[in-house]
């Protein structure tokens, strides 16, 4: 993996979130969010070496998980400030 795979987790974060638009529950979002990321990881990171894809393609997906509940939480925790000055 190179530092330009790290470029992977933004991409499973709008599919995430694609998914969710289309109707998938949030309560569900971390589990598909790991699934692609393995899916990723075994295809295109590591096809050689399934267990390596399978680490590093976790790995990713709970990145971004990580990536999309912080960013929803920095998001609520801006609102609310801005919300209460009013």
């Amino acid at each position: 993996m190179t530092i330009y795979d790290v470029a992977i987790i933004p991409l499973i974060v709008g599919i995430v979130e694609l998914l969710k638009e289309i109707g998938l529950p949030s309560k569900f979002a971390a589990v598909v969010s790991a699934l692609i990321g393995i899916v990723i990881g075994i295809v295109y990171i590591s096809p050689d070496d399934i267990k390596r894809g399978i680490l590093v393609g976790l790995s990713l997906g709970l990145a971004a998980s990580g990536l999309y509940s912080g960013t929803k939480s920095t998001a609520e925790g801006l609102k609310s400030l801005f919300v209460a000055k009013k």
